[in-house]
């Protein structure tokens, strides 16, 4: 399966996500914070530095889980800065 390639406001809202992970976690360990949700530290690492920018509904749920935070909150970190009106129109059909 061929991926299409991240547009650049997709890559922006990964690295935003990583920043909200990083903020929330504070000053726990990425190996705790991965070990409570169920993830390697690795994946943890490559999420926060934006290098993983579209993780599994799974991996965030269990992310969220762990570090209290509600889906709603990250949901509305991660929305896209500003779509014209033919991309919210696409996205509400």
């Amino acid at each position: 399966m061929v991926r299409t390639p991240l547009t650049p406001g997709e890559r922006e809202r990964g690295e935003r996500f990583g920043v909200l992970l990083r903020e929330a976690r504070g000053g726990r360990s990425m190996v705790e914070v991965a070990a409570a949700a169920g993830v390697s530290a690795e994946t943890l690492r490559k999420i926060e530095t934006g290098r993983a920018p579209t993780p599994s509904f799974f991996t965030v749920a269990a992310l969220a889980y762990a570090l209290g935070l509600s889906l709603d909150e990250l949901a509305a970190s991660a929305a896209l800065p500003e779509m014209d009106g033919s991309a919210a129109e696409a996205l509400s059909a």
